[in-house]
């Protein structure tokens, strides 16, 4: 039985997945992902990889999720899996790359600037 380690990142958040073949059960720091993630379109986010290649159901997923949110840590999730996914069958590398689900996304939170309330929002200006 082989195990296929990838890893995923978005903003913070890191996640390291193991992937086996098995009946489709995913679970997220040893808790079920609907559990771990309740809201409906996270859940979506995460099924994307298995819906375009349409391997949904036969395989196992073990995902440990650290840093970040919730949304950072089911991007991060998906991307994981996608790489999992290309490794395991190369065959499924154009459906995924044509989804975007291959590319890690780059944007992070922009840091505060001093003299400035926040990073692009600076404080009121008064003439007199």
């Amino acid at each position: 039985m082989s195990v296929t380690n990838t890893l995923g990142r978005r903003k913070n958040a890191v996640v390291r997945v193991y992937v086996t073949p098995g009946k489709g059960d995913i679970t997220v720091n040893g808790r079920p992902f609907t559990e771990y993630f309740p809201l409906e379109t996270l859940q979506q986010i995460l099924l994307k990889s298995f819906s375009v290649t349409n391997t949904l159901g036969q395989y196992d997923v073990k995902a440990n999720a650290y840093g970040g949110g919730v949304s950072g840590q089911a991007e991060a999730l998906q991307l994981a899996i996608a790489r999992a996914l290309d490794e395991i069958n190369p065959e499924h590398h154009s459906a995924l790359k044509a989804s975007k689900l291959l590319t890690r996304d780059p944007r992070m939170v922009e840091r505060k600037k001093f003299g400035q309330r926040k990073a692009r929002r600076r404080f009121q200006f008064s003439k007199r």
